[in-house]
């Protein structure tokens, strides 16, 4: 049945229309927006856009509540970065607190007269950063510590620390004192907090001088992320250790095929009961892949049950053949 001309002429008018306004979003798909300043972005998340910078220097003038703040943190890694165009600092305050003028617009310009009325600056206008997410926490930092800048944060999203709700937070204290890093000194009992089960590890007789204070966790961990599991540096478990073991590096002519794939095959690298961090004492460490074999001492016949590296000391390799059994190279020369 045909359609009268006015319905016709309606319908073709809608699919002319929404054809019009369909090409017109598609339009303002393409259309480049560009990105507002991070600023910009601090002032909606603090909840006031009528909130403007006004520097370090207004802010602190105004009392002595953050003298010791604001001398630490000039004597920073971060305060001592000045923009050379301008003389300013590179980074501030509000760099990572938002603007700051509504938290001392109630101030006077009198510091002693603040002082005696006990006025101080509003923190409550400033960015909320204790009580943001740990992802947010660390966005704040990121701004301006990209992978651009520490290539380790590439991998920091995808890393065990992110994805556990560790953020920057947590481990760097910035108003603690003009170090803005964890000391050595401080680190272990640090990642102490969080791995009690290597705190233990550390206590065994054998382990690695963390107590000593020898070396520290960031000797082996990439803790801002690392394509490796457990957070180790280097490409492969080996490359890590063979950065202080130097010598069971190699290439050998007669290498031990454990060892070339993962040193934790055979040691336990936070601390262990047996010698040289062993997850099991000789010789059961080394029955577990090798068969108990005989040897023939003055015509006596004895069941090998000694420390196999009594006489198998070169076990990480070596390029000398063994005189006893040829093509064997982990025999003592």
């Amino acid at each position: 049945m045909a359609l009268p001309g006015t319905v016709r002429q309606k319908r073709a008018f809608l699919i002319a229309l929404s054809s019009a306004l369909l090409l017109v979003s598609c339009a303002s798909l393409k259309q480049s927006k560009p990105i507002l300043p991070v600023r910009e972005y601090e002032r909606m998340i603090v909840g006031r856009l009528d909130a403007e910078y006004v520097g370090t220097n207004n802010c602190v003038s105004k009392c002595h509540a953050h003298d010791k703040i604001t001398s630490d943190f000039s004597h920073s890694v971060h305060g001592e970065q000045i923009k050379p165009e301008t003389g300013l600092p590179l980074v501030n305050c509000e760099s990572c607190h938002g603007p700051g003028s509504l938290a001392i617009a109630h101030l006077d310009d009198d510091r002693e007269k603040n002082i005696q009325l006990q006025k101080k600056c509003d923190t409550s206008k400033f960015l909320d950063i204790m009580n943001l997410p740990p992802q947010a926490q660390s966005l704040i930092c990121l701004k301006c510590h990209s992978a651009a800048s520490i290539p380790a944060l590439a991998h920091w999203n995808a890393s065990a620390h992110a994805v556990n709700d560790v953020s920057c937070f947590d481990c760097h204290k910035l108003h603690k004192g003009p170090q803005q890093k964890v000391s050595r000194e401080e680190m272990a009992e640090m990642c102490f907090g969080c791995h009690p089960e290597v705190r233990a590890e550390n206590a065994l007789y054998s382990h690695h001088p963390l107590r000593e204070k020898k070396m520290v966790c960031v000797d082996c961990h990439e803790v801002h992320g690392s394509t490796q599991e457990k957070l180790l540096k280097g490409n492969t478990p080996k490359e890590t250790c063979t950065r202080c073991h130097m010598e069971k590096q190699g290439p050998f002519a007669y290498e031990h095929g454990d060892v070339t794939e993962n040193c934790a095959n055979c040691h336990t690298p936070h601390g262990s009961v047996n010698n040289h961090l062993l997850n099991a004492a000789l010789p059961f460490l080394c029955l577990q892949c090798h068969t108990g074999h005989l040897v023939t001492n003055t015509n006596v016949k004895q069941l090998f049950t000694n420390r196999c590296t009594d006489c198998h000391s070169q076990i990480h390799g070596t390029d000398t053949p063994s005189q006893g059994v040829t093509g064997r190279g982990t025999l003592r020369q």
